[in-house]
């Protein structure tokens, strides 16, 4: 199916206009972004917040082949709506993260809602305890990358997938259980948990397993089914279900492949956000997923060289 529609909404005649709702931030204009927003556009209103003016017009490709074409308002840093947020999306790199949040530091009302959509588990801790207001952290397989050509200035949401979330100590869950409503409402199905720290956990070990390989190789996700990447991944596995036993972190139902496999098959068509920052030149996220993993090894004199070998070569 290729369809496209078109969902700018038209002003309203001024005898009709409505005081304007507090919107929903989304700072960081990549991949998740950028879905986030187009998603979240048809529930609530949407800012999405970019060093640069984001381009005020987007284009989703779903899974299954649609387009939709939306006009989103756009901002900078420099240039914020005068009206503060609802909630704030945190969906910049998290080597970008801290740096983003200093940047509103004082600009938005203390109070104000963050919810951190962060690969790795680098800056959830640090930032949770920090930011003033509710900080929540979010765990998603939703496959998504830019296709951000001029002629475009799309995302491609590659695959279906679903979102946890929920703050560290499990707290505020009335606001955990309203944003995974809103969330599931616009198409990504969501659910609040009391664990996100265990599911930050097991998201950090599905992102070694597959982001820094595909990054190295230049494929696609779907590609490490085949030889001779799926050896590689299960060598990785192997390392990362004794860090996280040696870490006190519970093993999925099925085990740590069968979480893999299942992302694998799910965004077989994605570009994980690793190959994509490779292939643009930009800083990646390996540090933010390995590095955890990494110091946990050390701190119990465990040999990872495969782990080890994926950080080395970057």
């Amino acid at each position: 199916m290729n369809t496209t529609t078109d969902s700018t909404t038209h002003a309203r005649p001024a005898h009709q206009a409505q005081p304007e709702r507090p919107s929903h931030w989304i700072l960081g204009p990549g991949a998740v972004g950028r879905l986030l927003a187009m998603q979240l556009a048809a529930q609530v209103p949407v800012t999405l917040i970019g060093r640069r003016e984001p381009p005020s017009r987007l284009t989703l490709t779903t899974p299954e082949g649609e387009h939709l074409a939306r006009a989103l308002p756009g901002a900078t840093l420099e240039t914020l709506p005068a009206t503060p947020p609802a909630m704030i999306h945190l969906t910049t790199k998290a080597h970008g993260a801290e740096a983003a949040i200093e940047a509103l530091t004082g600009r938005v009302p203390a109070t104000t809602p963050l919810v951190l959509w962060q690969n790795g588990f680098s800056v959830q801790e640090a930032m949770t305890r920090s930011w003033p207001g509710p900080v929540l952290c979010a765990s998603t397989t939703e496959g998504a990358f830019v296709d951000d050509t001029p002629q475009r200035q799309a995302v491609v949401h590659a695959g279906h997938g679903r979102t946890v979330i929920g703050h560290l100590d499990g707290a505020y869950p009335e606001l955990a259980e309203s944003l995974a409503s809103t969330l599931s409402a616009a198409g990504l199905p969501c659910q609040a948990v009391d664990n996100i720290r265990v599911r930050l956990w097991h998201k950090l070990a599905v992102n070694a397993a597959i982001n820094p390989l595909v990054a190295r190789f230049r494929i696609r996700n779907g590609q490490l089914r085949d030889r001779p990447f799926r050896p590689m991944v299960e060598a990785l596995v192997t390392e990362l279900a004794l860090i996280m036993a040696v870490e006190g972190i519970p093993a999925p139902p099925d085990g740590w492949s069968a979480p893999v496999w299942s992302v694998v098959a799910g965004t077989a068509n994605n570009r994980a956000s690793m190959l994509q920052d490779v292939l643009a030149g930009r800083p990646t996220e390996i540090d933010a997923i390995l590095g955890p993993l990494l110091q946990t090894a050390r701190r119990h004199a465990m040999p990872c060289p495969h782990l080890e070998a994926l950080q080395a070569g970057g």
